[in-house]
C-alpha cells in the first residue's frame, strides 16, 4: 500500500500561515483529533497528519473536513471495524517498507471505543515503532467536568444493549472503587440510567453531551433524577458520556428492595442465575434469595 507521492506538499495552514511539516521516521502514529471543536487539534497532530506517508482513518469523509480546515492535502485510506484485519496487514507492510502511517479516528483518541487495536497489536508483534500523538479525549473531558472523583476511574465503554446483559455488566462493576465512565447511545440513556440506579444504587452522576460543541451540556444529578429527566425530556441530541460516582459503603437492602431486585433480575434470566446475581449485589446468601424468589413466583401465580 502506498498512497503518497513525491509531489505531494507536506504542509498545513494555521492562522493564514502555511507551515512545512517535518518528515516522520517510519512507524505507526496514533493521532488524537478533535471531539467537536476543530480548534482543539495540536500542532504536533497537524504536523503528523500533513507529513505521514499514509493517512488511515475511520471515515475518510469525516477526516476530510479536518484536513480541509487546516489546508492539509493528503490522500486517505479507510480503516474501520469491517476491514481492520485486511487494512491492518497492508499498513504494517507499509511500515516495514520504511513508510510512516498515521491513524486518526473520527473524533478523539484512536482505539478508545474505536478501531485500531488489531493494527497496534500487529505492529507490536513485529517490533515496529508505535508513537502516540496525544490530544482530545471525550472520556477525560467528561470526567474532569463532572465534579466526581478523578483520582481513580474506570472507562467501561458501551453497556450491552440487552437489558439482562446490561444488568449483569453493571453488577460486575458495582464494587469497583472508582468513578465509572461510559459511552452511551442517546436513545438508551434513560433506560441505562434507570438500570444503574437499580443495580448501583442512587449514586451521584453526570451526563455530558455535545462536548466542545456549541450546545455542550454537562448535567449533574443522582442516577434516579437523571433517569427521570431524560425519560420525560426524551433522547438528547449528540454523543453522550456518562460518569457515575464510586460506591459508598454497602448498606443492607430492606426486604422490599430485595424483592424488587429479584423480580427485575428474574424477568431477564433464569431463577438460579437471578438469585446468584442478587447474592453478588447484596451480599445475601444465594440459597435464601433463591427460596425467596420461588416464593414470590408462587405468590404471583396464585393471584
Amino acid at each position: 500500500m502506498s498512497v503518497s507521492s513525491s509531489d505531494e506538499r507536506r504542509t498545513f495552514i494555521v492562522g493564514g500561515a502555511e507551515l512545512t511539516a517535518p518528515r516522520l521516521e517510519p512507524g505507526l502514529y496514533l493521532v488524537a483529533t478533535p471531539i467537536g471543536n476543530l480548534s482543539d487539534i495540536t500542532l504536533r497532530a497537524l504536523e503528523t497528519l500533513a507529513s505521514a506517508d499514509i493517512l488511515a482513518c475511520e471515515d475518510t469523509r469525516v477526516t476530510r473536513i479536518l484536513l480541509e480546515r487546516y489546508g492539509i492535502r493528503r490522500r486517505t485510506v479507510a480503516l474501520h471495524e469491517h476491514n481492520e484485519t485486511q487494512s491492518a496487514a497492508r499498513l504494517i507492510k507499509a511500515v516495514e517498507r520504511g513508510q510512516s502511517v498515521a491513524l486518526a479516528s473520527d473524533a478523539g483518541t484512536p482505539l478508545v471505543s474505536d478501531p485500531g487495536y488489531r493494527l497496534v497489536q500487529m505492529a507490536r508483534e513485529k517490533g515496529l515503532p508505535v508513537v502516540p500523538v496525544p490530544g482530545p479525549s471525550a472520556v477525560l473531558a467528561a470526567l474532569t467536568a463532572s465534579g466526581l472523583p478523578t483520582d481513580s476511574f474506570l472507562f467501561a465503554g458501551f453497556l450491552p444493549v440487552k437489558p439482562g446483559q446490561r444488568i449483569t455488566r453493571l453488577a460486575a462493576l458495582a464494587d469497583v472503587p472508582a468513578t465509572l465512565v461510559f459511552f452511551e447511545s442517546p436513545r438508551r440513556l434513560a433506560s441505562s440510567l434507570a438500570a444503574m440506579a437499580e443495580v448501583l444504587g442512587d449514586r451521584q452522576a453526570s451526563v455530558a453531551r455535545e462536548l466542545t460543541k456549541a450546545f455542550e451540556e454537562v448535567r449533574p444529578g443522582s442516577l434516579r433524577s437523571l433517569a427521570a429527566h431524560y425519560e420525560t425530556a426524551g433522547a438528547p441530541r449528540g454523543e453522550v458520556v456518562l460518569c457515575v460516582a464510586p460506591p459508598s459503603e454497602r448498606k443492607e437492602m430492606d426486604s422490599e428492595e430485595t424483592d424488587r431486585l429479584l423480580v427485575k433480575l428474574a424477568a431477564e434470566m433464569p431463577a438460579p442465575k437471578a438469585a446468584a446475581e442478587a447474592a453478588r449485589m447484596t451480599g445475601a446468601r444465594r440459597s435464601d434469595l433463591y427460596q425467596r424468589l420461588l416464593a414470590l413466583k408462587e405468590a404471583d401465580d396464585g393471584d
